[in-house]
């Protein structure tokens, strides 16, 4: 299954590795400097123009995670992923 992340973007569900609220994981230095470190290394990607909510950790294969920075709530992307959840 996909996760639709909002404005035609779909990752699969196996390489989501996280949902995580901008507003309450920025706070840490650690989120702050690991989102740095992505955007740098241009492994982030803004999906839409709209102000940012949440991003989307990835990982496929063996290669470095990918973050996705998205305008939807962690609360409307959990809905989204447990939705189709057959487990």
């Amino acid at each position: 299954m996909y996760l639709h992340l909002g404005q035609n973007v779909m990752v699969p569900e196996s390489a989501v590795l996280g949902i995580f609220d901008l507003d309450n994981t920025t706070w840490s230095f650690r989120t702050r400097r690991f989102l740095e470190r992505a955007e740098r290394e241009g492994r982030v990607v803004a999906i839409g123009d709209d102000l940012p909510r949440s991003f989307v950790l990835t990982q496929e294969g063996d290669g470095p995670p990918t973050v996705y920075i998205t305008a939807l709530s962690c609360t409307a992307l959990s809905a989204r992923a447990g939705r189709y959840s057959f487990e």
